[in-house]
């Protein structure tokens, strides 16, 4: 097991992959034929996006938006979707805390922290155009990937799900018209050892294609659980893609495409940030490295889905598309939340998720207007069944089963009123169906999910509801392009994000909601309906921007200022509680009144030099800067206080900026590129109120690396990341007894801190990658 200082993984090659976030622009496209749809063009490094559901240069398009293409990030050895966080400006992507491939996303203070059912996600992520519905598994890996586009802000009226903070675009690649095979191998700190193979072969003609990839990807972890000697922070993934390809003419395309995940990563254990309160463990020096004693069940994650895709041009101006989708992904995973060899604060837990979704599309284009009328169907399950293990064998088994039936019409539609003027509305009506059963009871020793055998000796919790919901949200915009290289615009757009109901919430501890003198402590319905649910979010966005390529395209800008009013704002949390003398855990969610969101994003490329050094040679400067003003206007807390200016929007640092400064020189056949990257990202809370020793104030992280494109057939790569190896927190969990308007944590007579769960005390944090550096070699056919 590789322990060496400068050990590696993959690296964003910021100098190629940020020139992406704001490439050089191309003029408009017209609509694209069937075989082209969705998939982009690119032209001296260039990308064009389908942002609005139509093939566009991204200069074009009245959205804030950032892509980064498949060959930027294959050259620059991206690992998983969260590799791009730090690089595109007001986002956030982690993963999860005490997991490996759960994702936890906001774009511009938007998102979902929470990955149990019942919670919806802030941000919308999409596989080939299928909204993944859960958190879990969403940690996508790179591989035989055509882009990935970031778009920010509502994004309803475009979207089969209302993406309400924004949405991540992770689009495969189009089988090629010959016959190809890629490979691409690295190797390094860590052990680190990734294998890809990619393919197609066309048959009849090129009217059928058959195609696939299969990805083997591995690592030593960070550290080492001192009490069961696994590896910590590994990583150990299978995953596959298979896609048929059918084009019978050039008025029709179809598309199937399976893929499979099988990931087999250790537990992440997490590192105590205090001594244990009972028995004193004292903290362990690295932070990779954790004491956790749970590890079962075996954490194993299985995700896969199918998709079919078709495409008919009826006739010139109107195109039809179906996207008709399965997926199922099914999470064991033992979380020990006070990290300690002891039964303290144990999680045994099981994710299983699964969902159907039906879109169809008409896409118009007739003259100066292009129409997007959609209508999407999702049916979908969620199920979260966890214990809560405490010291003296007393286990709380928490039970939630989520069923969600979604319904949607959407449409967009712009109308260029000459040749500088465009003008573009749409709408969107959302139905939401949420059906949910909460189950909440006392064991003496696991319950029988986790291999117990007894009667619970309390029920705190037997629960089935029904909510439904419904909002119309519209989106507006107005763009004036003075010529093909600038374009302002100003944009109104609205989003939505369903209610529903706690799986964690305790109905014996539901008080006195509607003055009867009950409460759930003695069975009333209401209180326990009122107490579990939560309403509704909605946020109302104004946007301006600017979007340019100025000096003979030496110089690409994209700005954009927006305001945004978020209301209800869903905010999940747990606390330590006693229920009838029995200590225990319950969920409570907030619906904070509102919160303001104003902010301002930048991102540039310039061109700083040609000829540099050698004929041929470029120097180029890629920047983003990102700067949020987030803050609760109102937030009425569990004693009914106004709180709002001793709250914090959680996971959104006030300054996300990155600068690379690339060099390119051809040689003989191919190209060299050397680039180094400095990445920042300003402080940040996990929490709403102030956690101290949890919290991560402001850092910056240093990349490098060196891509060797020998010829068309080879090439090798060098990529170092957080080469200052830099320690930073991602995530966390606190259960502590603290001051509840300044987050200071309460001490006991001897100065010690107040546990509310367990005796130790939790404490526990979740760090970002180490040091890493990655030698890839790839050989195309």
């Amino acid at each position: 097991m590789s322990r060496h200082p400068l050990s590696v993984r993959s690296l964003l090659q910021l100098g190629v992959a940020l020139g992406a976030l704001s490439a050089t622009p191309v003029l408009a496209q017209s609509a694209p034929s069937a075989t082209q749809a969705d998939r982009p063009a690119e032209d001296d490094g260039e990308i064009l996006v389908t942002a609005r559901r139509r093939e566009e240069s991204a200069i074009d398009v009245p959205i804030a938006i950032t892509a980064f293409s498949g060959a930027q990030l294959d050259q620059s050895g991206a690992a998983d979707i969260t590799d791009i966080g730090n690089y595109t400006p007001n986002v956030t992507l982690e993963v999860s805390r005490g997991t490996s491939s759960t994702l936890t996303a906001f774009i511009r203070g938007v998102g979902q922290q929470d990955p149990v059912a019942g919670f919806e996600a802030g941000v919308g992520i999409y596989l080939d155009d299928v909204y993944l519905n859960r958190p879990q598994a969403a940690v996508l890996d790179i591989y035989d990937v055509e882009r990935i586009e970031v778009l920010r802000g509502p994004q309803g009226t475009l979207y089969g799900r209302n993406t309400i903070g924004g949405a991540i675009k992770y689009v495969t690649k189009r089988l090629a018209d010959v016959p190809s095979l890629t490979l691409r191998g690295s190797y390094g700190s860590y052990n680190q050892a990734d294998g890809i193979a990619s393919g197609s072969v066309p048959l009849w003609d090129g009217k059928v294609k058959l195609g696939g990839a299969i990805a083997r990807l591995s690592r030593d972890g960070f550290g080492t659980n001192l009490t069961t000697g696994e590896e910590n922070y590994n990583k150990d993934i299978w995953a596959g893609r298979g896609t048929l390809e059918i084009e019978p003419s050039s008025d029709a395309f179809f598309r199937v495409t399976g893929d499979y995940t099988h990931d087999r990563t250790n537990a992440r254990g997490g590192h105590r940030l205090i001594p244990g309160l009972v028995s004193r463990i004292p903290v362990l020096a690295n932070v990779f490295d954790t004491r956790g004693g749970l590890n079962s069940p075996r954490q194993d994650v299985v995700a896969w889905g199918i998709t079919g895709f078709g495409e008919v041009h009826p006739a010139d101006w109107l195109t039809f598309r179906s996207i008709t989708s399965y997926r199922q992904d099914d999470s064991a995973t033992p979380i020990d939340f006070d990290a300690l060899p002891a039964v303290d604060v144990d999680v045994p837990a099981f994710y299983n998720n699964n969902q159907f979704s039906q879109e169809i599309q008409f896409l118009v284009e007739t003259g100066g207007f292009n129409g997007l009328i959609g209508a999407y169907y999702l049916d979908a399950g969620s199920r979260t069944v966890f214990d809560v293990r405490l010291p003296g064998t007393v286990t709380a088994l928490t039970f939630g089963n989520v069923r969600t039936d979604t319904v949607a019409v959407f449409g967009d539609f712009t109308y260029d009123l000459n040749d500088m003027f465009s003008v573009s509305a749409g709408g969107r009506y959302t139905w939401d169906n949420r059906r949910s059963q909460i189950q909440r009871n006392v064991f003496l020793g696991a319950s029988p999910f986790f291999g117990g055998t007894t009667n619970p000796i309390v029920r705190q919790t037997d629960f089935r509801g029904t909510l439904n919901f419904k909002q119309f949200t519209p989106r507006v915009s107005v763009s004036f392009k003075p010529n093909a290289n600038n374009t302002l615009y100003a944009s109104y757009a609205e989003g939505f994000k369903g209610g529903g109901f706690d799986p964690r919430g305790v109905g014996t501890a539901a008080p006195d909601l509607n003055g009867n003198g009950r409460g759930g402590a003695l069975g009333d319905q209401d209180d326990i309906f009122n107490f579990l649910s939560f309403d509704p979010e909605d946020v109302r966005t104004y946007e301006i921007g600017y979007k340019a390529s100025l000096f003979d395209r030496r110089l690409n800008i994209a700005f954009s200022a927006f305001h945004s009013d978020y209301r209800n704002v869903q905010i999940p949390g747990s606390v330590g509680i006693v229920v009838g003398g029995i200590q225990t855990f319950a969920g409570i969610t907030t619906n904070a009144g509102l919160a303001q969101i104003r902010g301002i994003e930048f991102e540039g490329n310039a061109l700083l030099a040609k000829n540099f050094g050698t004929p041929g040679g470029r120097v180029n400067l890629a920047w983003t800067v990102g700067y949020l003003d987030a803050k609760y206007k109102s937030y009425i807390d569990s004693r009914g206080l106004q709180v709002a200016n001793r709250r914090a929007v959680q996971n959104t640092p006030d300054w996300t900026a990155s600068a690379t400064l690339g060099y390119d020189v051809p040689i003989n056949d191919g190209s060299l590129n050397l680039g180094a990257t400095v990445s920042y990202r300003g402080d940040s809370q996990q929490f709403e109120i102030p956690t101290a020793m949890l919290d991560q104030p402001g850092f910056a992280l240093f990349d490098a690396n060196a891509v060797w494109t020998i010829n068309k057939t080879f090439s090798v790569g060098l990529h170092g990341r957080n080469l200052f190896d830099k320690r930073y927190i991602v995530a966390g969990y606190n259960f502590l007894s603290q001051n509840a308007d300044t987050g200071v944590f309460n001490r006991n007579a001897a100065g010690n801190f107040i546990s509310t769960l367990g005796a130790d005390g939790v404490l526990t944090a979740y760090y970002g990658n180490p040091r890493q550096v990655t030698l890839t070699a790839q050989v195309k056919f």
